[in-house]
Formats: C-alpha cells, sequence, structure tokens
C-alpha cells in the first residue's frame, strides 16, 4: 500500500536515528546506520519505501549537499587558508589525476574497450564530501590530518570536473568523433561562474544581517540563501556544490559574524543529513552487485589505490606532516553524489557501454559509501585526532 510521503519522511527519520544509536553501540560512526537503515527500509530489501517514492526524494540530496558544501566553504577563513598553504590543492589534484591514471591503466590491461576505461578512469577522481564531513563533525576531530582532509574533499569537486572533461575529450577521439576544444574549456567557465555565483550569494548575506538580528531571522535567512544559491547554479548548468562552497568562503571573510551564522546552520541540519544518508541508502541497488564483474571489481579496488599513492604522493612534495602522508589517503574513500552526476553525462557520451557503466558506479557508490564512514573514522583515529568520541547532550539520559 502507497502510504503519505510525509509519513516516509517520518520512517526513515525515526529508523535513522534508531539505526544510528545502533552503529554507535557497536563503535560504528552514525552516518554508517543512516545508510543502512535506508537500505533495509528501501525498495531493494524489504522495500517499505517504493522505488517512486525514492525517486521523488532527490530534492532532500539536493538541500543536503548544499548545507554540506556551504559548512565546508564556511572553513576557509584566510587565516586557515594561509595556515595550510598550497598543500590541499597539490594534494587534491595528485589523487585525482592517479586514481584516473590508475583506473584507465588497469582497464587497459586486461583489454577493456579504451573509450570504457578512459570513462570510468574520469568518473574515478570523485570523491564525496558529505560521509566525511559528518564522521568528523560527530567525533570533532581535530588536527593536521583533518584539516587537510577537508580541504582536499572541498577542491576535489573541480579537479574531477576537469578531469573528466578532459577524458571526455580523449573518449570522443578515441571514439572517432571529432575533438572540440569546447569540450575542455567549458568546464573551467562553469567552474569560474560558480565560484562567482557563489562569491556573490556570500556578500549578499550581509544586507539582510544588518536588519535581522534574531537567531530565527537568520536561519530563515540562511536557509533562503543557500538554497537560492544551490537553485540558480543548478538553472545555469553550474556545480551547486561549488557555489555554495564560495557562498560560505565569500561569508566568513567578510563578515565578522560568519560564525553565528554557521552555528544557526548547524540548528538547520541534523534532520536533514539523516534524511539525506537514509535516502541515499534506500537508492542503493545491492542485486546490482554481481554483475559488475571483473571490470566493477578494478574500479573499485585499483580506484583506492590511485586515491591512496596520489595523496601520499602530493603530501610528500608538499612535506607535508608525517601523519598526513600516511592517513590522508584512505579517508578519500567515500564516492556518490558528484560520481553519479558523471555517470549520467558518461552515458550520453558513450550510450553502447551506458549500463555498465551505471552498474559499475552504482555498486563502487554502495560499497564505498557503506565502508567509507568507518574507513575515515579507523584513519582519523589512527592519526591521533580522535580522541573520545563527542558527547551529545541527551548520552545520559539515552
Amino acid at each position: 500500500m502507497q502510504l503519505n510521503t510525509l509519513i516516509y519522511l517520518g520512517i526513515l527519520l525515526l529508523s535513522g536515528l534508531l539505526f544510528g544509536r545502533l552503529a554507535k553501540l557497536i563503535k560504528l560512526p552514525n552516518v554508517t546506520g543512516y545508510l543502512v537503515a535506508g537500505l533495509v527500509l528501501g525498495p531493494h530489501v524489504l522495500n517499505v519505501i517504493p522505488q517512486q517514492t525514492v525517486n521523488d526524494f532527490n530534492v532532500i540530496s539536493e538541500m543536503a549537499l548544499s548545507f554540506i558544501a556551504f559548512t565546508i566553504g564556511c572553513g576557509f577563513k584566510r587565516s586557515y587558508l594561509k595556515k595550510v598553504g598550497m598543500t590541499p590543492v597539490v594534494i587534491a589534484i595528485f589523487e585525482s589525476v592517479l586514481a584516473v591514471f590508475a583506473v584507465q591503466g588497469a582497464l587497459l590491461a586486461v583489454g577493456t574497450d579504451p573509450q570504457l576505461s578512459i570513462i570510468l578512469g574520469a568518473i574515478a577522481a570523485a570523491t564525496a564530501p558529505a560521509a566525511t564531513l559528518m564522521v568528523i563533525k560527530q567525533y570533532a576531530a581535530k588536527g593536521p590530518v583533518t584539516d587537510t582532509l577537508v580541504s582536499v574533499v572541498a577542491l576535489d569537486d573541480a579537479v574531477a570536473l576537469m578531469a573528466f572533461s578532459i577524458c571526455v575529450a580523449i573518449a570522443s577521439v578515441v571514439g572517432g568523433g571529432k575533438f572540440e576544444a569546447s569540450t575542455v574549456y567549458m568546464p573551467l567557465l562553469q567552474i569560474f561562474g560558480a565560484l562567482l555565483l557563489g562569491a556573490v550569494c556570500g556578500l549578499l548575506f550581509k544586507i539582510p544581517m544588518r536588519f535581522f538580528k534574531k537567531p530565527g531571522n537568520r536561519q530563515i535567512i540562511t536557509v533562503g540563501i543557500v538554497f537560492a544559491c544551490a537553485g540558480v547554479s543548478d538553472m545555469l548548468g553550474l556545480s551547486s556544490l561549488l557555489a555554495c562552497m564560495a557562498c560560505g568562503m565569500a561569508l566568513c571573510n567578510t563578515s565578522d559574524e560568519s560564525d553565528s551564522i554557521l552555528s544557526v546552520a548547524d540548528s538547520v541540519t541534523p534532520a536533514l543529513f539523516l534524511l539525506f544518508f537514509a535516502t541515499s541508502g534506500a537508492a542503493l541497488d545491492i542485486t546490482k552487485i554481481p554483475e559488475i564483474g571483473l571490470i566493477g571489481i578494478i574500479y573499485v579496488v585499483v580506484r583506492i589505490i590511485g586515491k591512496v599513492s596520489g595523496a601520499w604522493l602530493g603530501a610528500v612534495i608538499m612535506k607535508a606532516p608525517k601523519n598526513v602522508k600516511r592517513y590522508l589517503g584512505p579517508a578519500l574513500i567515500p564516492q556518490a553524489g558528484v560520481a553519479i552526476g558523471l555517470t549520467v553525462v558518461a552515458q550520453s557520451i558513450v550510450p553502447a557501454y551506458a549500463d555498465d557503466i551505471r552498474a559499475v558506479v552504482l555498486c563502487a557508490t554502495l560499497i564505498y559509501e557503506l565502508t567509507g564512514p568507518v574507513i575515515t573514522k579507523l584513519t582519523l583515529q589512527g592519526a591521533g585526532e580522535i580522541t573520545v568520541e563527542k558527547k551529545q547532550p541527551l548520552d545520559k539520559k539515552g
């Protein structure tokens, strides 16, 4: 029986809360519990939440990712950027590019079609910031590895878009098509446009803040501007993640009240983030895992090798602290929204391999999203940047 959408949302919220607590009891990140709750209740396991309803929840993902990007951007104050310098930029480039080359090389080595190898390698560059940020916030992780990690996952989106555009141009030529320069320079314009739009939105923040001082009013302003920034960027074909990140960055560097705005944003997001991960879990189709075959196994394993090796090499080149060299790479495993978005584009470029690309990337997303948060937690623990779990106000009372 098809229930009201609000009932499904209520079920996901309450079950996500329960599974999050169960995950916490066995020393797993809450986000893992949220994902498992959605997976179990979703159309591919118990079918409590039907497929059509899961499809209707796409707007929740957009809302949550917008706030995640905004939160990351708010951390990029000038003082912070001076402290980390160019290290995150170099690491982001190396970990993305090595993941691309590693996957492409491995697939070509086993005889995979060049076009398919090039496209899958391009998608391998993308890293999902959402799960990583949630783990950092839950455990209040602090230290050089955490600082570098937040910066790298923020920059990864831009690097992945550029890598994908270049690989698409190459794949087109390999497939007998004509090389078009626009394929390469358009992503540059899109990145610049997203950053410009976000900066404008961040500056606009200051206008209503002069007249509205109460937390409730500022909460409305924050939600309105972040959603508007994401919506306009989508309409213009720009990256909403980059735009919202630039919005937060512009705000924190031009206003003394950015910390209070970030606090207001944090008061909005707990239920939204829970729903985001629960609905993401519901969309994961575990029945597709047997379909990925050798190509999928290579993609999943070799992408990790490329990410870890690239992060280590970038850290070595920039003479980063020892812990950054050792622990950063494994925390870059999660992959979700951006990769799935690139998959949709890739399917139109090489339609003959659309089913293969979709199966591989969606299965990899399932594996990475379920294991990534746990690996991130263990990585930050190993780096000594998680000492004790962050206590919540209601923990003593349950």
